[in-house]
């Protein structure tokens, strides 16, 4: 199979090849590169649009083939953690071999969009909501878990698996309605939304990640920690 590719993660595997992980618009799947250590290796990068062939009937693949697809994407300092935190989602969230066209044509777009130097929250937001709906996960963010228009002046919870809810006193984790409505506006200019959004896609991601912390987010943390 030959495919446009961008590598998610690398690790050695034997005496000199790497076991990736490789999104593919037919999916992310589990690759051998032979000879990593390398030529191979040095063109293998992450953020770079790659043009591979993959070979083998197993589950497992082995990349006969790799060459660059157009110029690699540099990413440093916070883009670079953003990057890393994209790869860590779909390497956590996305099953082996199911293919997701639409969703790669957004990843390609966001890692352009960290290397240009766009702003980071917007496109964080918007690609995690992308990724949710993608797979299923998504809702509403006009109407409740009844069909009910959602009110401005109302507060609401998460329900990760159906929608917002409506709650009739203040409690932990809720959500302003007139926020959530700003959110369906993608209304990035007022910093109470942005806000809200990174709450509201920690919310929505939680509950998929299976309660394992994510490592590109503490390292990010940690990183800011040591300035």
């Amino acid at each position: 199979m030959q495919s446009l590719a961008f590598i998610l993660h690398s690790r050695p595997y034997k005496e000199t090849s790497a076991l990736m992980d490789v999104f593919t618009p037919a999916g992310r799947v589990s690759a051998v590169l032979r000879g990593a250590r390398g030529k191979l290796g040095s063109i293998a990068r992450p953020f770079s649009a790659l043009d591979i062939e993959l070979r083998g009937r197993s589950e497992l693949k082995t990349i006969s083939r790799i060459e660059p697809a157009g110029g690699f994407n540099s990413l440093q300092g916070q883009a670079l953690f953003c990057g890393m935190y994209l790869n860590e989602l779909l390497v956590r969230l996305l099953p082996l071999n199911d293919p997701q066209p639409v969703l790669f044509e957004h990843y390609m777009l966001a890692v352009q969009g960290l290397a240009q130097g766009v702003a980071l929250e917007p496109l964080l937001r918007t690609f995690e909501w992308r990724l949710l709906e993608q797979l299923g996960y998504g809702f509403s963010f006009e109407r409740d878990v009844q069909g009910q228009a959602l009110d401005a002046q109302m507060l609401y919870r998460l329900s990760p698996q159906s929608g917002f809810e409506a709650v009739s006193r203040l409690q932990s984790g809720v959500f302003l309605g007139a926020d959530i409505l700003a959110l369906a506006a993608a209304d990035w200019q007022q910093p109470r939304v942005l806000h809200t959004a990174k709450r509201l896609m920690r919310q929505a991601l939680a509950a998929h990640l299976g309660g394992r912390a994510l490592m590109s987010r503490e390292l990010f943390l940690i990183q800011k920690g040591s300035k």
